[in-house]
């Protein structure tokens, strides 16, 4: 009796033992899994890189987290002199809303009503820096952010491997420059950090194509670019 009764308790740690386990996996794939929605109702989900979450889609809001619209300009020289939050779509086309959201100026990114859903920021610059020194620095990250393939990048696409979960998509921008407004969607992606390099320029970071960098540089505050968030 004895003996049946320690092979039941045996029995038992075991089967707790490997719940437990099953436990601990699920709340590590959480992270992954987790979606935010924004206050138009767009879902995004989420990826963690290092000690870092970020969304895996660009921001597609047309609101501040208070609910005020966030200025929708289509005229280029309208766009061009704004010292306010705005945004469009690629080329005024809202059919590029689904795969790359939205380009915003840097004014909407840091605008006071918040473009970021409760929880979430647009990222400094600092801390485009950790999620590239994360990914083995400038010369590879890009790489290792990029969407595999040439169903939204143009070839070659050199470098994309993805492995970060990123999944960055090439989403373009919009220039104030009327001698430099190439149609680059599909070779380009552009996003604004939160910090700024002077009155009239901000830092940003950019991919392309044709290599696996992960550019750092900055822009003038005008320029349409996409924004992606991280986790408080």
């Amino acid at each position: 009796m004895k003996r049946k009764m320690w092979f039941y308790l045996f029995i038992i740690s075991i089967s707790l033992m490997f719940l437990i386990g099953c436990n601990k996996d699920d709340d590590t794939n959480d992270n992954n899994d987790a979606t935010v929605t924004d206050i138009d109702g767009n879902v995004y989900h989420t990826v963690t890189i290092g000690t870092q979450v970020w969304m895996v889609e660009n921001l597609k809001t047309t609101k501040y987290r208070n609910g005020e619209e966030i200025i929708n300009v289509t005229d280029f020289h309208e766009w061009s002199t704004l010292a306010t939050g705005a945004f469009c779509w690629f080329d005024n086309d809202t059919t590029y809303k689904i795969n790359y959201g939205a380009l915003y100026n840097w004014y909407a990114a840091i605008d006071t009503r918040n473009i970021s859903p409760l929880g979430w920021h647009v990222p400094s610059d600092d801390e485009w820096t950790i999620l590239t020194n994360f990914l083995g620095g400038e010369s590879v990250a890009g790489g290792k952010m990029k969407e595999t393939g040439t169903s939204h990048w143009w070839g070659p696409n050199t470098g994309a491997t993805n492995e970060s979960g990123f999944t960055a998509l090439p989403g373009g921008h919009k220039s104030i420059d009327p001698f430099h407004m190439l149609p680059d969607i599909g070779m380009r992606a552009f996003w604004w950090s939160s910090s700024e390099l002077s009155d009239s320029a901000a830092l940003c970071w950019s991919i392309n194509y044709t290599e696996s960098n992960l550019w750092h540089g900055y822009s003038n505050k005008q320029a349409g670019f996409s924004v992606r968030l991280v986790r408080d």
